[in-house]
């Protein structure tokens, strides 16, 4: 149920509306510009003026003097040629708090008719280290499927594992360069797969020859060689366990785990079908199927490579085949490097071209790279990529920097300390990332990151440990939050602040971009922060006044506990600081 005062007045608007016999799809408040004057605002009777020929100010008046009449409203009054200023009692905002407060869900609503969406988040590839470019997939895909799922879409992530190209073949060959043949493949660790791969790349880059044996492998794998898929087998059984790790360490969760090799029959199935509806054609030795140029240049879908293996965008187009066949999706949505844009115009435009999912949503959210203070990609101190795994290692150092070591505080050894650290560290390389727009690239500030000031997620998570110890003392005084009532200006503050939480998340749902609920989030901090200041709980002037404080005080935990969880971040109960 939609609790947010937004929609209740808007429903109050609806009504003043419907008795005047105006259009109600006008009749819609959005916080005002100026909050000095009022809470909401309404601009319908300026865009009514024409269809009604009447001067907006007068239509805007007879709406104000009906909702005039409505108690819940403190003030109503008409600006300029038109604007409608709306104003909210205290007595109808406390009532919506409390209603907020008891609700589950905190007064958002849950999408009416749900979906089955799935996203295609994460892309790890076999044999190579995840590096701090694998973090932005992994991170803005977690969030948004838990974003999905709260709102109560049924949501499919799957990691699609880079396991079928042609650098599968290059470490074949490359093992078989080294050995001989393959009958050690399968002895093989990670490391030592990674190490085929790099040398593989590098042999591939200088010699023609060795690139064109990768790819008469890879096609051969493709066809189903038995020495090859056993081998292929196991580097891809270690490398996925080496990515899980990662992503363990991260808290990303994936319902499937496929690669692009679970595909391959459907990879077939896409081919023929191109065939029989006449879109395939022969060119330059390889199978392509041509798309639509509009305002640029769309180079065709290659459905068989020269090689005969499949081109690069069929094993997308396979598995949306499957998603739609197996899965039921109804949305598909891709968290994959904005350079990747141009192979999913591509890939969509071809989904089209088949019409075997002429219902399906299909869009993808391209962001961008996270850069070192020099603005280009984030390297180690030697040049060389940063790996994942010494990303999170170097953050956790930082944050040990702030936290008091094991023993120093009562209750708290080596495991809880080190629980801390990580709950922080992986918190703020999160909230680093998703408080910056998706398609914006941005800087790691390994300096700034960990803060327990400014936008940071320790920063966060230190004003829910606040709340935290603020209803540890209340209750140990016998002291429980009750009946909210609003009575000051600090008190309102907050609680208008509270009311935009369902706007947030249902912008966040339909731009599939958590910046917003990370900025909303630290600005319901920030706020709370100068209402504490401004309005003590336990010396206030009257039990009644500090129940109803611990109440917008626990609420407020709440709401920030939930919107951490959204973003992939958890909350500690206690947060600790070196004196």
């Amino acid at each position: 149920m939609n609790l947010s005062l937004e929609n209740l007045v808007n429903q109050k608007m609806q009504n003043a509306f419907a008795k005047l016999g105006l259009d109600s799809k006008f009749a819609l408040v959005k916080v005002s510009d100026r909050p000095d004057l009022s809470d909401f605002q309404c601009n319908g009777a300026l865009a009514l003026a024409k269809s009604e020929k009447k001067n907006p100010r007068e239509i805007a008046t007879q709406i104000a003097d009906i909702l005039a009449t409505d108690a819940d409203f403190a003030k109503i009054s008409v600006d300029g040629p038109g604007f409608l200023n709306i104003s909210v009692a205290n007595e109808y905002i406390a009532k919506n708090m409390q209603n907020i407060a008891d609700d589950k869900m905190l007064g958002v609503e849950k999408i009416d008719n749900p979906k089955t969406v799935v996203l295609d988040y994460g892309g790890p590839n076999v044999a190579k280290a995840m590096h701090v470019g694998h973090l932005r997939a992994g991170v803005i895909g977690e969030s948004v499927s838990r974003i999905e799922r709260f709102l109560g879409n049924n949501v499919i992530s799957d990691v699609h594992f880079g396991d079928w190209g042609t650098p599968m073949g290059m470490i074949l060959a490359e093992i078989i360069n080294h050995d001989g043949d393959l009958s050690k493949a399968t002895t093989y660790n990670v490391d030592e797969i990674t190490e085929f791969y790099k040398n593989a790349n590098i042999r591939c880059k200088e010699d023609e020859d060795a690139k064109q044996t990768a790819r008469v492998i890879t096609a051969k794998l493709q066809d189903g060689d038995a020495e090859y898929r056993n081998a292929w087998q196991h580097i891809r059984n270690i490398s996925v366990d080496a990515v899980k790790q990662n992503y363990e360490a991260l808290d990303v969760n994936f319902d499937l785990w496929l690669g692009e090799s679970d595909a391959h029959e459907a990879s077939g199935d896409v081919v023929e079908m191109a065939k029989q509806m006449d879109l395939a054609e022969m060119d330059d030795g390889a199978l392509i199927m041509r798309l639509e140029e509009t305002n640029k240049p769309m180079p065709p879908t290659i459905l068989i490579k020269r090689d005969g293996g499949f081109g690069y965008q069929i094993t997308d187009i396979a598995t949306i085949k499957m998603r739609v066949e197996d899965l039921k999706a109804d949305e598909v949505y891709y968290f994959v490097d904005q350079r990747q844009s141009l192979h999913f115009e591509q890939v969509f435009q071809s989904v089209e071209k088949l019409k075997f999912a002429p219902n399906l949503v299909m869009k993808h959210y391209g962001f961008g790279t996270v850069n070192g203070k020099d603005g280009k990609p984030f390297k180690t101190r030697d040049g060389g990529v940063m790996t994942l795994e010494n990303l999170i290692k170097m953050s956790k150092d930082k944050v040990r920097e702030s936290i008091p070591e094991a023993g120093e505080v009562d209750g708290y050894g080596d495991v809880e300390i080190e629980k801390l650290v990580n709950q922080v560290a992986i918190g703020a390389i999160k909230f680093q990332d998703l408080k910056n727009n998706t398609a914006s690239g941005y800087i790691f500030d390994l300096e700034d990151f960990a803060k327990f000031e400014g936008k940071t997620g320790p920063y966060i998570q230190y004003a829910i440990a606040r709340i935290n110890s603020i209803l540890r003392k209340a209750k140990d005084k016998s002291m429980e939050p009750a009946q909210i009532v609003i009575n000051n200006k600090e008190e309102r503050d907050l609680a208008l602040k509270i009311a935009q939480l369902n706007a947030a998340i249902m912008r966040a749902h339909n731009e599939k971009e958590p910046s917003v609920i990370a900025d909303y989030a630290y600005t319901l901090a920030q706020v709370f922060s100068s209402f504490y200041n401004a309005a003590p709980i336990m010396s206030a002037e009257t039990k009644e006044i500090a129940q109803s404080r611990l109440s917008l005080a626990k609420l407020v935990r709440d709401i920030l506990v939930k919107l951490l969880y959204l973003l992939g971040i958890e909350s500690p109960e206690v947060m600790l600081k070196k004196s």
